[in-house]
């Protein structure tokens, strides 16, 4: 059974709905879950429930400058629960706390992988043809074209090992389908992506991405995460929408119950608390970034995403992939896929 470090004390609604959410996992999941953070709180939130905990005296807040919080605060729920993983007691951390903090002390206590250069925080996105990629979502806000590149070599090695997609269709986000449209970043990347031996499609517009013309999406972290959240509010507004309308009369109400199925499968292709977290790709250890607000259900998607990572052994294929990139880089070569 894989063993996961939650932050207990991360989040919105935390413990409460973290400590809830790792009792789910537990139960249902086939996850063991250790919870870290204040014991006495965590007890409380347990309600007489059975998991594992490790104490500590510090929490690091929303509004904390990440690499100041690291740090200040060496025996917060971030930094320990990450300490868990480098000293092999667990093998995956989940934290819905500061993400800058939780991506920074990542960085610090894991290390990054050997070929890159930046960590890329990566989300599922659900698509007409089942599920995209989308990387950087907010761990870089400016990058470099060789930085998209080993974006899109490990993007493409998670949607391979995690959903088992032979040879992902690779995109870059750009404001046209030419490959001569795109900013500075998106022109001088496009050649890169085009020879690197991946399965390039070229560039993707944003209204394409819902449709599954691309597995995994590229771009800078600013863009992504300014994307992913605009997506985030039509999704929550149109489904508002949809309700408010429902119940404004009683005809509408009538149809809702005959429709009610359907209208309930569209929203949980929507909602975000399916898909748990985002991994932090590029560091030498499983660590997820689940959303702020995640509530119980989010949380436990968020460990079970985790397990899956470990059990599919992503770390071990994200360091075979980058190490062959880099020895085809030094012999002048290209790829031709990535790693089984």
């Amino acid at each position: 059974m894989v063993k996961v470090a939650l932050d207990a004390m991360g989040g919105d609604h935390a413990p409460e709905e973290t400590v809830k959410g790792a009792v789910e996992a537990a139960k249902t999941g086939g996850r063991e879950v250790v919870l870290v953070g204040d014991e006495g709180r965590i007890r409380a939130a347990l309600r007489g429930a059975d998991l594992p905990i490790v104490h500590c005296t510090q929490a690091i807040d929303m509004d904390e400058h990440p690499g100041a919080a690291y740090r200040r605060k060496k025996d917060s729920s971030i930094v320990v629960g990450l300490n868990l993983v480098k000293k092999g007691e667990v093998s995956a951390f989940v934290s819905a706390g500061n993400s800058g903090a939780v991506m920074a002390s990542s960085l610090f206590v894991l290390g990054r992988l050997g070929g890159a250069e930046r960590p890329a925080l990566g989300t599922v996105f659900p698509t007409a043809s089942g599920k995209a990629f989308i990387l950087d979502v907010g761990a870089n806000a400016d990058c470099r074209p060789g930085h998209l590149l080993q974006f899109a070599i490990m993007g493409s090695i998670y949607m391979e090992k995690v959903f088992g997609l032979r040879a992902p269709r690779v995109g870059i986000l750009s404001v046209g389908e030419e490959e001569t449209k795109g900013n500075q970043l998106v022109l001088e990347s496009h050649p890169l992506l085009k020879q690197s031996g991946l399965n390039f499609v070229g560039n993707v517009e944003g209204k394409d991405v819902p449709k599954g013309i691309a597995d995994v999406v590229v771009t800078d972290g600013f863009t992504g995460n300014v994307a992913i959240k605009v997506t985030e509010g039509i999704s929550e507004f149109l489904l508002g929408m949809v309700k408010e309308a429902i119940a404004s009369r009683l005809r509408y109400k009538l149809a809702g119950l005959v429709l009610k199925p359907a209208l309930k499968l569209a929203a949980k292709r929507l909602d975000y608390t399916e898909y748990g977290g985002a991994p932090l790709l590029g560091v030498d250890g499983v660590s997820i970034v689940a959303h702020g607000r995640s509530n119980a259900k989010a949380i436990a998607s968020a460990l079970q995403v985790a397990g899956h990572a470990v059990e599919v052994g992503l770390v071990e294929a994200l360091k075979q992939g980058l190490r062959e990139r880099k020895t085809i880089e030094e012999n002048g070569g290209i790829s031709h896929g990535t790693p089984d």
